[in-house]
C-alpha cells in the first residue's frame, strides 16, 4: 500500500473544510499548510499505511491520517490516544 500513496504523493489534497478540520482535530495553526504537513507525515519511513476498504491510513508521529485511496484526498486526522 505504501508504495501505490508514494507513487500518487502529486495527488494529495485537501477541502477547504478538510483543512479546517485537521488543523482542529490537531490542534495547528490556522495559517499552517496541511496539505505539505500530511504529505511530510506519509513520507515518513517509520509510519505505518495500510488500507482498510476505501480509505488509506497512514498512522505516523501519534496521528493517524484518513485518505480517501481513489480521490487522494485527505479527509481527516487525529491524534493516536496511547494507552
Amino acid at each position: 500500500m505504501r508504495e501505490i500513496l508514494l507513487q500518487n504523493i502529486h495527488k494529495i489534497h485537501t477541502t477547504t473544510m478538510g483543512a479546517d478540520r485537521i488543523r482542529k482535530n490537531l490542534q495547528l495553526p490556522n495559517n499552517f499548510d496541511v496539505t505539505e504537513y500530511c504529505k511530510s507525515m506519509i513520507l515518513n519511513p517509520a509510519g505505518n499505511i495500510y488500507k482498510q476498504g476505501k480509505n488509506f491510513y497512514c498512522e505516523a508521529e501519534n496521528v493517524r491520517l484518513t485518505i480517501n485511496s481513489y480521490s487522494y484526498t485527505i479527509i481527516t486526522a487525529h491524534r493516536i490516544k496511547q494507552s
